[in-house]
């Protein structure tokens, strides 16, 4: 159960408020490695959410040492296999992918990706999540043809889950607008980025960092 300054915290994160929200869940992590124990899943998930806010701000020799201790947390509390481990393998995935270490998040991604479909199943949103990361990284590596299915598939989930102007369905939207914009089809890319933008616009804020990211023009997507 989250603290009332973990609350808050995570009500900063999805303002864009990324300040406000570090000292927040730092201390939020220090009162559950103190409640708790170091090694316990609720401090894993701690370690988690402080390492991708630190992401998000670029601070990744930060992150990496939080999230590679999240992932031993879980993987030895909880089982290999567990819902848990997929978020921190696809939270550590997601640091190497912004680090250009696309070898080394491809396997984190590849089972994360299965876990949450034996686990959770083919259409859960978080199973969408994992699709969108690995199908990013597939263009990343130029795996077009790989990328697409994988991108068409959570934008579908999303839709389908969370809803057409969810802000997971606009993160879905972006990437595959990312990947026609790579092969040359600015056509079909355009209008789904203008989705993705629009809906990042009414749900989140036209200031929040994520609506800025896909604000800038397409020649600039591929940093989105």
């Amino acid at each position: 159960m989250l603290s009332a300054s973990g609350s808050w915290a995570l009500l900063y994160g999805k303002q864009g408020k990324y300040k406000q929200a570090e000292p927040l869940l730092q201390r939020a992590l220090a009162i559950r490695e103190q409640q708790l124990e170091p090694e316990h899943p609720d401090t894993a998930q701690s370690l988690n959410n402080l390492a991708m806010l630190n992401g998000k701000q670029g601070k990744y020799k930060q992150a990496e040492p939080l999230l590679r201790r999240s992932l031993a947390i879980r993987e030895q509390q909880l089982e290999p296999e567990h819902p848990d481990t997929a978020q921190s393998l696809n939270s550590l995935a997601t640091l190497y992918y912004e680090l250009g270490k696309y070898e080394q998040a491809e396997p984190l991604l590849q089972r994360a990706l299965a876990i949450r479909e034996q686990q959770l199943g083919p259409d859960h949103s978080d199973t969408a999540q994992s699709l969108n990361s690995l199908a990013m990284l597939y263009c990343k590596q130029s795996k077009y043809e790989q990328a697409e299915p994988l991108s068409q598939r959570s934008i579908a989930i999303c839709e389908q889950q969370l809803g057409p102007e969810h802000p997971d369905t606009a993160q879905s939207l972006s990437s595959l607008a990312i990947l026609y914009y790579e092969l040359g089809k600015y056509e079909q890319a355009e209008p789904l980025l203008q989705r993705a933008i629009a809906i990042r616009e009414q749900q989140l804020g036209p200031d929040h960092p994520d609506t800025a990211q896909l604000s800038h023009p397409l020649s600039q997507a591929g940093q989105v």
